[in-house]
């Protein structure tokens, strides 16, 4: 992983981390034990290693008020019918009484791995440098990426594509090959001698596509404000809630990470694989 990027003093910012029962894959999901301790409880001592201020659970369910009571962790209780993770997120910015500058990093709950330097790295996009309003001046949310290795990943739909601009904004995200090879399909472009076999390499020196890391920096304002726009016809296609922003206009910057983060949890095998971690 990158360095850690340690915000300044006068940008100081909130860890939320949604919680919620319902998994499809994985019931209870929150609850998981990992080595002892819930798996949201897990998340919560990883976040607190960060240069947040504070890191509060916004959970759906009284058991989950009561596994991070039990484990000194923060936690208030949010409505059970949020359709997403930014809607419990915005509720949550209410409930704490958050100003609309002040800066919000989204640390999903199944990430019991996740590195603190990262959840650093992506505040840091938000935060005023240089008498600048955010490193990024303009966007309104940061994430992650890195290099994706593999043409498997590359094709694989789960694995969440991201193309930058050169200041390193988000063009788009997509369940698609993107950026898309077209005189190279069935190869890793970006590659060795594939790349160099391109017309145009000095342009792809040094460039490979990207994996979308989910996790998100925003300022409470506008994280008040994103449940209120209307849905995008991308973000239905795709099933990618943050191609909403782009389409109405807002700009989401995104920290080039050296190397993919820790394996999340999403079903029964990837709870046995952190446990092993974890042993």
């Amino acid at each position: 992983m990158s360095a850690p990027v340690v915000p300044a003093a006068n940008n100081p910012f909130t860890v939320l981390i949604p919680a919620r029962m319902a998994s499809s894959r994985l019931p209870d999901k929150p609850l998981a034990d990992i080595a002892g301790l819930p798996m949201v409880v897990r998340v919560a001592q990883r976040a607190a290693q960060s240069a947040a201020v504070r890191v509060v659970v916004a959970a759906d369910d009284a058991r989950i008020l009561q596994a991070c009571a039990a484990h000194g962790v923060a936690a208030v209780m949010t409505r059970a019918d949020h359709a997403s993770g930014s809607d419990r997120l915005a509720e949550a910015c209410t409930q704490l009484g958050l100003q609309g500058d002040d800066i919000v990093v989204n640390v999903q709950g199944d990430e019991p791995l996740i590195d603190p330097a990262l959840i650093n790295a992506v505040a840091a996009l938000l935060q005023d440098r240089d008498g600048q309003y955010g490193q990024r001046p303009g966007a309104s949310m940061g994430t992650a990426a890195h290099a994706i290795a593999s043409l498997a990943d590359y094709t694989n739909p789960n694995v969440v594509k991201v193309v930058l601009d050169a200041r390193g904004l988000a063009h788009y995200f997509s369940r698609a090959p993107i950026p898309f090879g077209r005189d190279h399909t069935g190869t890793a472009w970006w590659q060795g001698a594939a790349q160099a076999a391109q017309p145009g390499v000095k342009a792809l020196q040094g460039f490979a596509p990207l994996r979308h890391v989910g996790i998100y920096s925003y300022r409470a304002g506008f994280l008040r404000e994103f449940p209120q726009l209307a849905p995008a016809p991308t973000e239905a296609i795709e099933a990618l809630e943050q191609l909403r922003a782009l389409w109405h206009g807002h700009r989401i910057a995104v920290h080039l990470a050296d190397a993919a983060p820790g394996p999340g949890v999403d079903t029964p095998e990837d709870l046995e694989q952190v446990r092993a971690l974890f042993r």
